[in-house]
């Protein structure tokens, strides 16, 4: 085992660098190298109030404190999102990305399409990204691509469906709700016909996976193989955060994160340095956060992961 790490260890280390060089530049979350001491920032709008699934490892929450999963200070409207956006930019000249993420799904409804065209609207220099559970992504990537986004991020934890079930034991589908082994096949099904719809229109492609020990932990390589070949480039493994159904559960030590980064490796290239931001994180990557210089309806913004 150890000698075969190794291997696949020293592939990746020998491929190209920077994976994305037209995102080299803009895109903090998509690539882990810059020119100079100048690195670009990021914006997450949390204006995304409902989601469509409902996850074993997911508290959803309006909090300006809690390190959860999914956490935002409060839900914007686009209104109250774009003065965000002209703050931020005035106290923080690097930002490249406006991105959005939650606290729900961005593709539930249409609040987050609804503020990226107001926001390409008043600022056509800077780069979109969207992070979705991609429940919906099918049916609304072409406005995706028709709006300019450039980067989406979408959470695959499992390919197959007995697995899904325990990750996401239910859905809301076309106004029904599904359970268990049928909801993962939905679910699972819908994620890869939307990565290989965003890939045929160029999108770039980044999978986050929740390591989840005793669950999906043996089951990554496989997941890494399906989404790159449905047109994912990178995929990031986010160990659990215990919490909600999964409280049980212990965080993936280092060996397990290891091996199932390793596991993935053999597929596509992954993404070592996300920082798990929040439904509302502003600022460089790992390097601080601008949130509180935000005045008035400022953002607090903390670390925590948000899968959309």
């Amino acid at each position: 085992m150890t000698i075969q790490l190794k291997a696949i260890t020293s592939d990746v280390q020998a491929a190209p660098t920077p994976a994305f060089p037209a995102l080299r530049e803009r895109q903090p979350c998509f690539s882990s190298t810059f020119e100079g001491d100048i690195q670009p920032g990021r914006l997450h709008l949390p204006v995304s109030p409902d989601c469509n699934i409902d996850c074993s490892f997911c508290m959803r929450d309006v909090n300006c404190s809690n390190q959860q999963l999914d956490t935002a200070y409060r839900v914007l409207t686009t209104d109250q999102a774009l003065g965000i956006v002209e703050r931020a930019l005035q106290h923080f000249p690097t930002l490249s990305v406006i991105g959005i993420a939650g606290p729900g799904d961005p593709l539930a409804t249409n609040h987050a399409l609804d503020t990226f065209a107001a926001v390409r609207a008043r600022w056509p220099q800077l780069s979109l990204c969207l992070s979705t559970n991609g429940l919906m992504l099918p049916e609304r990537v072409d406005q995706l691509a028709e709006l300019g986004v450039e980067t989406l991020t979408v959470t695959v934890n499992a390919i197959e469906p007995t697995i899904q079930a325990q990750i996401t034991p239910k859905i809301t589908w076309q106004r029904h709700r599904l359970d268990g082994v049928a909801a993962g096949e939905r679910l699972i099904a819908n994620q890869l016909d939307g990565i290989a719809r965003a890939a045929a229109l160029g999108l770039t492609i980044k999978v986050n996976t929740m390591l989840i020990p005793t669950v999906n932990e043996d089951h990554i390589g496989d997941v890494a193989a399906q989404v790159a070949a449905a047109g994912a480039q990178l995929i990031t493994i986010v160990p659990l955060i215990p919490q909600h159904r999964f409280a049980h559960l212990p965080s993936p030590g280092l060996m397990k994160r290891y091996v199932a980064r390793a596991e993935a490796e053999r597929h596509l290239r992954v993404f070592h340095d996300c920082t798990q931001c929040r439904a509302d994180a502003c600022g460089v990557r790992g390097l601080g956060d601008y949130a509180a210089a935000l005045d008035g309806d400022a953002l607090e913004a903390e670390p925590s992961f948000s899968h959309g």
